[in-house]
């Protein structure tokens, strides 16, 4: 994959001055990174060639939402490779810092998946199918401990939840301002607010476009 404006070696330095500026703690994350980077462009890499709008087999690193998703598989690849914390903790805090997401790097996010406007999106450690596809200020969360497990294909668009026990089925689209909280959802619908607003009931319809086909290629 080609990293576009700067090569590895660049790459590499400006990850580490960035957490450098941020956190000027004295630590030094260089040693971590170069010995995972390129297992972690290797998993953005799939990621990246799986969106429409993007162009194939190429990383910029001043595109916001590619850089959010490279920060979290580095952080997240270092962590599974070596168990330790401190690393992945500052590239959590630089994501946080830089795009307003709350993505920790002990989360399983899956192989594809597409963040539309990091700001104010929150994952809480659920499980996560394949092609999500999440907009700005929204969240996945626990309830009295219980996270939702997503199926695959789930879109969830602007000021949406999916809150505590929660069977989120294949295909599954909230619409905009929707929360699903401790609810299911049969797949291959799209979930309306049945009483037009938020913590009410939900109507689950038949999906007429199909989102998913406008932002991957499957």
């Amino acid at each position: 994959m080609e990293i576009l404006r700067m090569n590895r070696a660049r790459l590499l330095r400006y990850v580490v001055q960035q957490l450098r500026n941020t956190l000027p703690d004295d630590f030094d994350p260089q040693a971590d990174i170069d010995a995972h980077l390129d297992e972690a462009l290797a998993r953005l890499h799939v990621c990246i060639n799986a969106v429409r709008p993007w162009r194939q087999d190429c990383f910029d690193p001043l595109h916001s939402t590619q850089y959010c998703s490279f920060l979290y598989f580095l952080a997240n690849t270092i962590w599974r490779r070596t168990a330790s914390t401190d690393t992945p903790t500052r590239l959590f805090l630089l994501n946080k810092a830089l795009n307003g997401i709350d993505l920790f790097y002990e989360i399983e996010m899956p192989p594809v998946f597409f963040i539309g406007h990091s700001v104010g999106i929150v994952f809480a450690k659920a499980t996560y199918g394949n092609y999500l596809v999440v907009y700005q200020n929204s969240t996945v969360g626990k309830n009295h401990g219980v996270a939702p497990v997503l199926g695959d294909g789930v879109v969830m668009y602007p000021n949406t939840a999916i809150i505590g026990r929660c069977q989120v089925g294949d295909g599954t689209v909230l619409a905009q301002g929707v929360s699903l909280i401790n609810a299911d959802t049969p797949g291959h619908c799209t979930v309306f607010g049945a009483t037009g607003g938020r913590g009410g009931g939900i109507l689950c319809k038949p999906t007429r476009h199909d989102a998913l086909a406008d932002i991957f290629r499957r």
